[in-house]
């Protein structure tokens, strides 16, 4: 007869679940990953130039949620890294960015979306007729420039059809440069102006970025669109941005036409920063004044500042809340 016996922890049988396997704190060092910078973005796929040659790659997982990649991103790569047709590799650091171009859904949106990463110099494309300038668009490029730290520099296309000087004398106060471009002329001054740096190139639909990108990088390829003679209105021809390497030096970053610029990020401080003859005086202001000119004791309007600057910063700070209903 068997004897029945006590049992004890060591007969109990525990299957493991999906929570209970052992985690660690400690992260993979990439110390093996290879230096990048993402040219373009498709559907989770970026494209990274690495030694001159074109790489494919995902996000690593480790990067979480809010690591979100870039146009102009100094990465670090691991994986397939021949560059072959259907190798892929990924993306396991994204370096610290040296500037950030960012924009918002709308004024009231307060999510930020990032458009462009390290680049140094912002260009705004405009056609000075067909379509019509459309200067509160302007203004805002200028004040998303001031804010992430880019030097604005204006483009005026299609001058053989009107003259640029009245949209040139608006903008002299804020000592933004400019350069004149048409169709089928010579490139080399604005060639000279975007070699050595990385240029992000933004515009209203129509007004001839794509093709002065033609231009500038001749092997692009950015198809280009027609104006409509009625409307001026021109259709979207670059769906997603793209930076294309400038012979001579630099980066010029393509993006897609705009319709609108939130600004929902940007304070009337930050805005001060392009404005250092001004950011002294508001030292005086009392606590709160937003330096709009509704406050009777800001201190802009004691008589220091020079008026056509305060006009400006007064236009661009309007500019955060005043969307131009003709890009909708």
């Amino acid at each position: 007869m068997t004897r029945r016996r006590d049992l004890d922890e060591d007969d109990v049988r525990v299957r493991p679940g999906k929570g209970s396997r052992p985690r660690t704190r400690t992260r993979p060092e990439h110390a093996d990953a290879v230096d990048g910078m993402v040219t373009a973005v498709d559907r989770g796929r970026y494209t990274c130039l690495i030694d001159g040659r074109p790489v494919v790659a995902v996000r690593a997982r480790e990067l979480g949620r809010s690591g979100r990649v870039v146009v102009g991103d100094r990465v670090g790569v691991e994986g397939e890294l021949d560059g072959g047709r259907d190798s892929l590799a990924r993306i396991v650091r994204v370096d610290p960015r040296r500037s950030v171009l960012r924009r918002s859904a709308d004024d009231t949106d307060p999510v930020e979306r990032v458009l462009v990463a390290n680049a140094d110099q912002l260009v705004i494309v405009t056609a000075v007729a067909n379509p019509e300038p459309r200067p509160r668009l302007i203004d805002r490029c200028i004040v998303a420039a001031f804010d992430a730290g880019l030097l604005p520099l204006l483009c005026l296309t299609k001058t053989d059809l009107a003259s640029p000087a009245a949209l040139l004398e608006t903008y002299a106060p804020l000592k933004v440069g400019y350069l004149t471009w048409t169709k089928g002329a010579d490139v080399a001054d604005v060639h000279a102006r975007l070699t050595g740096h990385t240029s992000v190139l933004v515009g209203h639909s129509g007004v001839g970025k794509s093709t002065l990108v033609n231009a500038l990088v001749p092997d692009a390829m950015r198809s280009t669109g027609v104006v409509n003679a009625v409307t001026g209105r021109g259709r979207h021809t670059s769906s997603s941005a793209v930076a294309l390497p400038l012979a001579g030096g630099g980066w010029v970053v393509d993006t897609p036409g705009v319709r609108s610029f939130g600004l929902a990020h940007v304070s009337p401080q930050s805005l001060l920063v392009a404005f250092p003859d001004l950011l002294e005086l508001v030292e005086a202001c009392p606590p709160g004044c937003d330096h709009t000119g509704t406050d009777p004791h800001c201190a802009l309007d004691g008589g220091a500042a020079d008026p056509a600057r305060l006009v400006s910063y007064r236009r661009l700070l309007g500019a955060r809340g005043n969307r131009d209903s003709e890009l909708e």
